[in-house]
């Protein structure tokens, strides 16, 4: 998976002006500007790296003629104490970019991160872990990346990806049947639809209307077991709602195909990286 640079390298921009304006009050007038350094990316705790060609073009944009070298790839475990990555160059560029470029691997990181706990959990099991719309402003290319990079798979990107009729569309346009048949009146063909369920008769609802994917929201995982055995494959289920690390490996064993987590990337804890200098 790869993410357009136009992209990365406008968030990039936007970052550091918002950070440093139009100087580094600090660094500008402390730091002559043929000054040299190298410093180096410290793990301070175990986890799954992602965002690391992003961090390293935070300190190219600043200054091309950085070094910057990577010691492991997006994807990979690391263990508290690994030294991550290496740098020299510009110590008035580095000093700029430390803050951005941390932000930016340490949000990503730990999306990474969480995701593989998930994903770990639920090995064996038929079941993917996926994102949701639960994203950043402005970060969601970033953070659905990182969900891939730690082994999980992508939701709909937004809202003209698919069509998904929630709780509040089809209260709001009167049922399941009647907001799936007016969707297939105007929709290409391309398009998939996905239900909300709420109770087993909804599943059977949207089963009759021969829907992709059917999310079983907030059911109990009896429940679940049941829409599986009521489904037979006519359609993907998907687990969603109250996730955690600790009840996912049921929820997987119920025998759903997907189970999504706005948790991926909304509250995720950012992992813990730390930019050091070799002292001269």
């Amino acid at each position: 998976m790869k993410l357009p640079q136009f992209y990365i390298d406008e968030l990039i921009k936007t970052a550091l002006n918002e950070d440093i304006n139009y100087i580094d009050s600090t660094t500008d007038l402390l730091i002559p500007d043929d000054d040299v350094s190298e410093a180096y990316y410290l793990a301070k705790d175990s986890g799954v790296l992602a965002g690391t060609e992003i961090a390293a073009r935070v300190f190219e944009l600043l200054d091309k003629n950085i070094e910057v070298k990577f010691l492991f790839k997006d994807g990979d475990r690391v263990q508290k104490g690994d030294i991550v990555a290496e740098f020299k160059g510009s110590t008035s560029a580095l000093l700029k970019g430390e803050r951005t470029a941390l932000n930016l691997i340490q949000h990503m990181s730990g999306i990474a991160t969480y995701t593989r706990k998930c994903a770990d959990l639920v090995e064996g099991t038929r079941a993917s872990i996926a994102d949701t719309r639960k994203t950043l402003p402005g970060l969601r290319p970033l953070q659905k990346y990182s969900v891939v990079a730690g082994g999980g798979r992508n939701h709909r990107y937004n809202l003209t990806d698919a069509a998904m009729l929630k709780d509040n569309h089809i209260d709001a346009y009167g049922g399941i049947t009647a907001a799936v048949n007016a969707l297939r009146e105007k929709a290409g063909h391309m398009l998939q639809i996905e239900v909300e369920a709420r109770t087993l008769e909804d599943v059977k609802e949207a089963l009759d209307c021969k829907v992709n994917v059917i999310m079983l929201d907030n059911m109990s995982n009896e429940d679940m077991k049941k829409a599986v055995e009521l489904t037979a494959g006519q359609a993907k289920l998907e687990a969603s709602g109250n996730v955690t690390l600790e009840n996912i490996r049921e929820i997987a064993e119920t025998g759903v195909d997907i189970i999504s987590l706005g948790a991926l990337t909304h509250s995720v804890k950012a992992f813990d990286i730390s930019m050091k200098w070799r002292k001269k």
